[in-house]
């Protein structure tokens, strides 16, 4: 590894509002929240510094913090372009629909997905984000109180009028994702060209719930679709929140099953093998991944950052892959 080398880059999209990007995206969702200004202007400082052009944040984050309401990362982002004089160099994505509407309550107020919602949100994170036009705009969770087609129409409409680029979708169940594709393409507009999903080297059991209510694991089924489709997944929680490596951060009860062992053994010989650790090791697990994937790592800290760029500058041997995918 060599901190001077450039970030691996990938494209997302298609057509016209297609972007290169740096193949790691730098989640914000504590910054401006639980990571103060000044260190989060430190981080994003130095991740653009080492090649880093794709950031991600939501119009909800982070609300369940003491005070919080939504709309502080963005807001936070908005003041770094401005200081910095950011222009169209960095893709800043956000995601909407899961913003409470009223302080103090959490999804089951969500604004939700209705053409009002969607127009209205995509207006409100452009303001705080400081930017005529959303580079890649998801909806953040399903709301199937409106009909799939009011939703897909008014993304649509802000893509044709150019208040949205790049259009995704996270945590959506696959059979709607295709829906909402097929829609688009019957009225020849590209529709969801990304997905965000929770993804990672080990794998939870499927019956048991994630503790985090609202995120949705990728599937084989979507890791085949998105194969297909020649879609970008982009992979949040890809460090399981310290799991790999903290011993304060056990991993939670869906991981609690023997494939967990044998794929830790198995991280651990690659490791041993690269003088990498465990966290770098899944980044550049992620980064070789078919499909295509570009992880999304959350730092509170310039040095935890350091360590994710490392690991996304490894190069891993096919024997080294193996090793990884064999591990079951």
């Amino acid at each position: 590894m060599n901190g001077t080398t450039p970030l691996p880059r990938t494209i997302i999209g298609s057509g016209p509002a297609a972007r290169e990007v740096s193949a790691l995206c730098l989640g914000a969702m504590i910054l401006g929240v639980t990571v103060d200004e000044p260190t989060s202007f430190a981080i994003l400082d130095r991740f653009v510094a080492a090649g880093g052009t794709f950031i991600d944040t939501a119009n909800n984050y982070a609300f369940w913090v003491d005070g919080g309401r939504g709309g502080e990362s963005e807001a936070l982002l908005g003041r770094w372009r401005a200081a910095r004089g950011i222009t169209d160099e960095v893709v800043i994505a956000t995601k909407l629909g899961a913003r409470p509407r009223t302080a103090g309550r959490g999804l089951e107020d969500a604004e939700g997905l209705s053409a009002a919602a969607v127009r209205a949100a995509a207006a409100e994170s452009r303001a705080r984000l400081g930017v005529d036009r959303l580079d890649l705009l998801y909806t953040h969770i399903e709301d199937r109180s409106v009909p799939l087609a009011e939703t897909v129409d008014a993304l649509d409409a802000l893509a044709a009028d150019g208040d949205a680029g790049l259009l995704g979708a996270s945590n959506h169940a696959v059979w709607r994702v295709e829906r909402a594709r097929a829609r688009s393409a019957a009225a020849g507009r590209p529709g969801y060209e990304v997905l965000q999903y929770r993804y990672s080297y080990l794998r939870p059991r499927a019956d048991i719930a994630l503790p985090e209510s609202a995120h949705v694991h990728a599937t084989a089924e979507l890791l085949d679709y998105a194969r297909e489709e020649d879609l970008t997944l982009v992979a949040y929680t890809p460090l399981l929140s310290g799991g790999y490596t903290r011993s304060d951060r056990p991993l939670s009860a869906p991981y609690d099953h023997p494939g967990t062992a044998r794929r830790l053994a198995a991280l651990d010989e690659v490791a041993r093998a690269t003088g990498a650790t465990r966290n770098q090791v899944v980044l550049a697990w992620l980064m070789g991944h078919d499909p295509r994937v570009v992880p999304l790592v959350g730092v509170s800290s310039v040095a935890q950052l350091d360590e994710a760029l490392d690991g996304a500058r490894l190069e891993l041997t096919a024997d080294q892959r193996g090793v990884l995918d064999r591990a079951g």
